[in-house]
């Protein structure tokens, strides 16, 4: 008798049965171990482990289903099982078959609608989110503190290139200590579930980092490094932190970040010790930290003219300085010799388009080619949040108030204690005119600096747009404010309605006198039209007129120097409408509406402060249809019916049919 092939014994002995079987109990395994266990948070190192146990227990299972066969009446030899009728071969290992595929298919949809969510704490923090706290200064030299901030925000760059992680920015950590002792509670506060401690001692050019990363939910510790490094080495020592980092927390790294992360910025010691002097100024508000940052980024670039990220620093400091208050042609050739040298010289990182949409946004106005820029910047960083709130900004210059609105609400769990970025959210609601929604937001703002007078101004002003007078003075009356805080006109305008124009006149009067605390060219020549206003309203023209001469003469002497923003075009059509200079006002009316079709936010109702100039001319036909307009549109302080009752400029109006109409409007 002819003695069968291997394949007709491999049949026989229902070897293939089992190799099917099997297969379909490891896809069944696998399905189990990669779409249940991580919606019940068990690691990455159980599925590893659970597929490695099925690969090596394949060739086992083959061995014994050579040797033995499954039948009803139990395992037996496969001699033995042959021997028995048919009827008691049952094929159960078909049964087996189905039902795993059953199970599979019923898996694959429980892993697509629960698996796609995050991994999160009990506390509902993402697994991969982390804050890094302020690194605490071990050097004898107090003056080193900056340099603690500077490797802090270092770090924080590279994290944030990260896109399966969640980082939180420097500014909503700023406030905490280095080894506070309530972690969990810092966790909760910031939405994270890990926090990165660390400390910095520099002596000479020898620097020593400590960090250690620590689960907030149990105070473990899930690693800790000390690095001791010359000055030159600590971007390779920021590199390996960042992807050590990402290692714990199992975050998945691809390749161009894995580049991103290691990038080298400079080889000078002196260089790279000036950049982190003006690293650690920036977010700090007021001119003269921004001067100190802009010395300290030109001085990182003259010691090494190609360290890119001190350029692109450089960039963004320029063109916002640009922008307010030096708005001057010699200014913006420094921006635009910033923003250029760092795209020559790294035209795939981050921070170069981060510097030219800065550019394009602050300096050009250009906001199709920001987004542009900007957007290709959060591709390669996602987790900054200054990048993801400057696009909001962009999109809210477009008209495009509820991407704006959703973006900035991204930046806001990114840097949860940033207040500039709840008092943008609170601005774009005042200006769809959500006044309930704005003042939420301000209050946010609020939380995290009380005493910021400004941010009680503009709170102040939505009561006084929806027509509230009494509640926006109860927040007003006992404030000590400048003519520099936000509010100031809501303030000044709230005096003159309570018969109290001297005291409007007596503290701007001060702050111009105030040799001690000297404000920009374009805001002093502001302080003497408001002052010419109040003067004119109390009926002493002729104190006026000298005041309207003197701003008249700052002014164009401000935009002979290339200033030609919107705040100074609106207040020189407000000086030439005063003195009765017609041509002047049709000449800048024209420019400023030029510019209203390009900007949809704007500085602040430029329709309205066209339709002001037409009025003070005698033209109130042309100034009609204007205030219809702004009365429509959604723009920065958007005017509102209340605001045409309550401002006392109107009242030269009161009588005419048409206003009334515009004020009986509904909000």
């Amino acid at each position: 008798m002819k003695s069968p092939s291997f394949f007709e014994e491999l049949k026989r002995r229902s070897v293939y049965k089992v190799a099917v079987a099997y297969a379909v109990v490891v896809w069944l395994l696998i399905q189990i171990a990669t779409q249940v266990f991580p919606f019940l948070q068990i690691p990455d190192w159980a599925i590893r482990l659970i597929i490695m146990l099925l690969a090596l227990g394949f060739p086992i299972a083959l061995v014994i289903a050579w040797a033995f066969e499954l039948t009803p009446d139990g395992l037996r030899r496969t001699e033995t099982a042959e021997s028995l009728p048919a009827r008691k071969r049952d094929h159960a290992w078909i049964y087996i078959v189905v039902i795993g595929l059953a199970l599979s298919v019923g898996l694959f949809f429980v892993g697509r609608y629960s698996g796609t969510r995050p991994s999160s704490t009990a506390s509902g923090a993402n697994e991969k989110s982390i804050a890094v706290l302020p690194f605490e200064s071990l050097s004898e030299d107090k003056a080193n503190a900056y340099f603690a901030d500077g490797i802090q925000d270092e770090i924080l760059a590279r994290l944030s290139k990260i896109a399966d992680l969640k980082v939180i920015s420097r500014t909503s950590t700023q406030k905490y200590k280095s080894r506070p002792e309530n972690l969990r509670e810092i966790a909760q506060e910031l939405g994270v579930a890990n926090i990165l401690e660390g400390s910095v001692q520099k002596s000479a050019d020898q620097v020593r980092v400590t960090v250690q990363l620590i689960k907030a939910a149990t105070d473990s510790h899930l690693w800790a490094d000390t690095y001791d490094r010359k000055l030159v080495d600590l971007f390779q020592v920021e590199s390996d932190i960042a992807q050590k980092i990402a290692h714990a927390l199992e975050a998945t790294l691809t390749g161009r970040e894995k580049q991103d992360i290691s990038t080298i910025g400079t080889t000078s010691p002196e260089a790279y010790d000036a950049y982190l002097r003006a690293l650690a100024l920036r977010g700090q508000q007021g001119e003269a930290n921004e001067a100190r940052l802009i010395e300290h980024a030109r001085h990182a670039v003259e010691l090494d003219p190609q360290f890119a990220e001190a350029w692109a620093l450089l960039a963004v400091a320029e063109s916002q300085r640009y922008f307010f208050p030096l708005h001057s042609s010699a200014q913006l050739e420094r921006a635009r010799t910033a923003a250029e040298t760092v795209l020559r010289l790294a035209p795939e990182s981050f921070f170069a388009h981060e510097a030219m949409g800065s550019f394009f946004y602050y300096c050009l106005h250009d906001y199709d080619r920001a987004l542009r820029e900007l957007n290709l910047a959060r591709s390669r960083a996602p987790n900054n949040a200054h990048l993801v709130a400057a696009i909001g900004l962009v999109q809210r210059r477009q008209g495009k108030t509820e991407e704006s609105l959703a973006n900035l609400k991204v930046a806001a769990e990114l840097d949860p204690l940033n207040q500039d970025i709840w008092i943008n959210l609170g601005r774009t609601y005042r200006g769809l005119r959500r006044f309930a929604e704005a003042r939420a937001m301000f209050d946010r703002a609020l939380t995290i600096e009380p005493d910021a007078k400004s941010i009680v101004g503009q709170k102040a002003e939505t009561y006084v747009a929806e027509g509230n007078i009494d509640a926006a003075w109860s927040l007003l009356k006992d404030l000590k404010l400048t003519t520099v805080d936000q509010g100031i006109l809501t303030y000044l305008q709230l005096l003159v309605t309570r018969g109290r124009t001297d005291e409007a006149i007596a503290l701007v009067s001060r702050d111009l006198e105030d040799s001690a605390r000297p404000a920009p060219p374009l805001l002093r020549a502001l302080s003497r039209v408001i002052l010419a206003m109040l003067y004119e309203n109390k009926g002493e023209p002729s104190r006026s007129k000298p005041l309207l001469l003197e701003a008249e003469q700052e002014l164009t002497a401000l935009r002979a120097e290339g200033d030609e923003g919107f705040l100074l075009l609106q207040v020189l059509l407000e000086v030439e409408a005063r003195l009765g200079k017609g041509k002047e006002v049709e000449q800048l009316a024209q420019e400023i509406l030029g510019l209203v079709k390009k900007d949809a936010w704007g500085f602040s109702r430029e329709k309205e402060a066209v339709a002001r100039a037409y009025i003070l001319l005698g033209d109130s036909d042309r100034a009609f249809p204007l205030l219809q307009q702004a009365l429509q549109e959604t723009r920065a302080e958007s005017l509102t019916p209340a605001l045409l009752r309550f401002d006392p400029f109107w009242d030269r109006l009161r009588d005419d049919a048409r206003f009334q109409e515009l004020t009986k409007q509904a909000e």
